[in-house]
């Protein structure tokens, strides 16, 4: 069962000292010329990232079991709302034709006229009901492709394990109504992130690689999926080359797709996006950046920081850091989550480690 808590009183307005407020060092975050960071919103756990046709922020934030929504109109102060509380576990969410999706844990609601309805919800339909229960891996990323399906990742239920290859370490896409769920692409062990190229239209995925192969293995993934129908190599195979120590040699990695690109071993890749923006320079019009989590058992702590490719043909012609300086003094006070491009042209980043949404905005100075 689930609660929801469907009244205006949840209702706060985010204030200009936010950012005073909860102490964010956002002066050490390093841009390239132009680029400037500001704290956006403070949302606890804050992961998935949604908008709506109206301009509503939607966020989902797991550890509280909560989704807010973030609305403002006419320079007001933004508007913070707790649109839904007490899910198990709510982390993909996304937007589409008036209604919002939202996965928790094995389950898929829809909130229908969620915009028209933000100071009274109607009550949410369950779509499909399921996917697994495990709590490992239990993070999932959802968005709506250019065929108006709904795609979401299941990830592993272990480090690396062999298990139902139709229903774990996998990409799946169903209706928006529930009906037709259908494996897409196999052999993931968790993505956390996707988007569609904007002229390809072809899905664009990351993913993480698995620990306790040591402080360089594997790489983290950069992947792309043509068509549906491929597998790319997990548990047995990573990166398309790297036999797993346990499960590699039950089927090797002839059958495997290698990465577009292959990222540094553990910097736990995220949210991707391709800039559909035009408020950036030239350069990162329809091209893609990625949030990278960061390590967790690493030494050497690797990522905490937003990547930029610049792609020609589906391949990587130019890779540089974005944004750095979440892992600063040997301390970690930021994890760079979700990615969401503003009508504007802005970027949000969610970090669930800060409980924080961050604007990164551009001008020619």
């Amino acid at each position: 069962m689930i609660l929801l808590l469907l009244i205006s009183s949840f209702t706060y307005a985010e204030t200009s000292n936010s950012q005073q407020s909860t102490n964010l060092p956002l002066e050490k975050i390093k841009l390239p010329p132009g680029f400037s960071i500001q704290l956006w919103a403070t949302i606890p756990d804050a992961k998935s990232l949604a908008i709506g046709k109206q301009g509503t922020v939607f966020v989902s934030s797991k550890t509280t079991g909560s989704i807010y929504a973030i609305s403002q109109s006419d320079g007001k102060e933004k508007q913070v709302r707790i649109i839904a509380n007490g899910l198990k576990s709510p982390s993909g969410i996304t937007y589409h034709e008036g209604t919002l999706y939202v996965t928790a844990l094995n389950r898929i609601f829809r909130f229908d006229q969620i915009e028209n309805n933000l100071d009274q919800i109607n009550e949410p339909v369950i779509i499909y009901d399921n996917l697994p229960k495990e709590s490992f891996h239990s993070t999932r990323y959802m968005a709506v492709g250019h065929d108006n399906l709904l795609y979401i990742s299941v990830g592993a239920p272990c480090d690396a394990c062999e298990a139902d290859p139709m229903r774990y370490a996998l990409i799946a896409r169903l209706n928006p109504n529930g009906s037709n769920f259908e494996v897409y692409a196999q052999g993931i062990r968790n993505s956390l992130g996707f988007d569609w190229h904007p002229k390809t239209h072809e899905l664009w995925f990351s993913d993480i690689g698995r620990d306790w192969m040591g402080e360089d293995l594997p790489p983290d993934e950069l992947n792309y999926a043509a068509t549906q129908g491929l597998h790319f190599g997990f548990p047995n195979c990573h990166a398309g080359k790297i036999l797993d120590p346990k499960y590699g040699a039950k089927r090797g990695c002839d059958k495997s797709q290698a990465p577009i690109a292959e990222l540094e071993p553990h910097v736990s890749p995220h949210g991707i996006k391709f800039y559909s923006g035009r408020m950036f320079p030239p350069e990162y019009h329809d091209q893609l950046i990625i949030a990278e989590h960061g390590s967790w058992n690493r030494r050497a702590p690797v990522g905490f920081r937003l990547q930029h490719f610049q792609l020609k043909n589906n391949q990587i012609v130019k890779k540089e850091i974005f944004a750095e300086g979440w892992f600063n003094d040997q301390k970690v006070w930021g994890r760079p989550t979700d990615l969401l491009v503003m009508p504007d042209g802005a970027l949000l980043v969610s970090d669930d480690l800060a409980g924080a949404i961050y604007r990164i905005s551009y001008q020619d100075n």
